[in-house]
């Protein structure tokens, strides 16, 4: 599971259409691995200062916690298009770093991870691991799925995401009207994302469930500023 990116431009017709996610957030989520706590990620959305977002950060509990810190940062671009994803890293202790770099004005897609740089043309609605959460609040999803190829510096997957309608959620930050997306994996894995219709959709809730029944449950914790 990895949870997503951007240069704010608010004058894009992108932005118009739905309001894009505020100039600065920060959210805490509770990783629980079949009910029990896992690790707590940390995203930090900067639009205005820093000029990207969002970076994430894992630190693991209990004996996870020795296994040191996961880092990952997106820096992108609003466009009249949607979110659009420049650079994308990957960082954890003991493991070469992965990236992913877009070159839109050529259509080039340079991934790098445990060897050479390896050029390919991006693949249509490409998005990295950490952008394709957000992506959403720049394209407002309709009745139909939203496709996204998520690129992680060492290969790329497919993502086809149904809106499964709209839902009232309860999770430790807060209740919320939320929009509900699933994904279906032939291998039986299934995937749900729920985002916050109240504010420029954001991630509240991803929920996976493995073929052979494991959980893995990502819950928004605290949000700042709050709603």
């Amino acid at each position: 599971m990895r949870s997503w990116c951007a240069a704010i431009a608010l004058g894009t017709a992108a932005a118009a259409a739905l309001a894009a996610p505020p100039a600065r957030v920060v959210i805490e989520y509770d990783v629980r691995h079949n009910g029990i706590s896992l690790a707590t990620v940390r995203h930090v959305l900067d639009f205005v200062f820093k000029g990207s977002a969002p970076t994430e950060t894992w630190e693991g509990n209990g004996v996870l916690a020795l296994l040191g810190e996961i880092r990952r940062t997106s820096q992108g671009q609003v466009t009249p298009s949607g979110l659009r994803p420049l650079v994308y890293e990957d960082r954890r202790p003991r493991r070469s770093p992965a990236t992913a770099r877009f070159d839109w004005a050529q259509g080039k897609l340079v991934q790098e991870f445990r060897g050479p740089p390896r050029t390919e043309p991006i693949p249509a609605h490409a998005q990295d691991r950490l952008s394709f959460f957000y992506a959403p609040a720049f394209q407002t999803p309709g009745k139909g799925p939203l496709e996204y190829h998520v690129v992680d510096g060492k290969g790329v997957s497919h993502y086809v995401l149904d809106v499964a309608g709209r839902e009232r959620l309860t999770v430790p930050a807060g209740e919320f009207d939320a929009l509900r997306l699933v994904k279906r994996d032939e291998d039986g894995k299934k995937t749900e994302l729920w985002l916050d219709t109240g504010r420029s959709l954001l991630p509240l809730r991803l929920h996976i469930v493995h073929k052979d029944g494991t959980r893995i449950d990502q819950v928004a914790a605290r949000i700042e500023p709050p709603a």
